[in-house]
């Protein structure tokens, strides 16, 4: 067995920079009172138009279930971040919205935010190194996360995108046959 095969090493490095600049992101967002989850949803909302999203399409970004963005959305609701909107053309559906008070803590800790990733992350990349990383990144998250723009305009509706996320076993099969059976040259470990 393979112990420096570059797969785990790939995995490893992008588990621990995450690991690395969260840890780094923390504080800034505890000072503002957001938790991670908190403060996705509400970067999320602002980021969307009109600044609101369809609950299932927020589930879907976020990655939580209905009922975990439920409880998101309730939390932020009785802080007044976050408003709920009936959807006029479906009864069954809500929006989350970003309201005023949301907008402003958001815009709180926004200047905080960006040092701590510009210091953390993006300054440490040239121009062209990061272009190239933010394209290869997408490319990933596309694949592992497709619905994580789900409402946003830049992919269909929450149901085509939970019907793209499933698979079946024919394509657990053909991927499962992409794969190298032998290991990849082993790559030095990072440490």
């Amino acid at each position: 067995m393979n112990y420096h095969d570059s797969r785990l090493t790939a995995l490893g490095l992008l588990t621990e920079v995450h690991a690395g600049i969260m840890a780094r992101l923390h504080p800034a967002l505890a000072r503002a009172g957001l938790s991670e989850i908190d403060f996705e949803t509400v970067i999320r909302l602002a980021r969307s138009p009109e600044q609101r999203l369809r609950m299932s399409d927020l589930a879907a970004q976020t990655g939580l279930s209905t009922s975990g963005v439920t409880r998101v959305v309730d939390r932020l609701e009785r802080e007044g971040l976050v408003a709920r909107q009936a959807c006029p053309s479906d009864r069954r559906a809500s929006y989350a919205v970003l309201t005023p008070v949301g907008r402003e803590r958001l815009e709180s800790v926004l200047p905080e935010h960006l040092h701590d990733i510009d210091r953390s992350f993006t300054r440490l990349l040239p121009d062209g190194e990061l272009e190239t990383f933010l394209a290869s990144l997408r490319k990933i998250r596309d694949v592992v996360r497709p619905c994580a723009t789900a409402g946003a305009g830049l992919t269909s509706d929450a149901a085509g995108c939970e019907k793209a996320a499933g698979r079946d076993d024919h394509d657990a099969a053909r991927e499962d046959a992409a794969v190298p059976a032998v290991p990849l040259s082993p790559a030095k470990p990072s440490l």
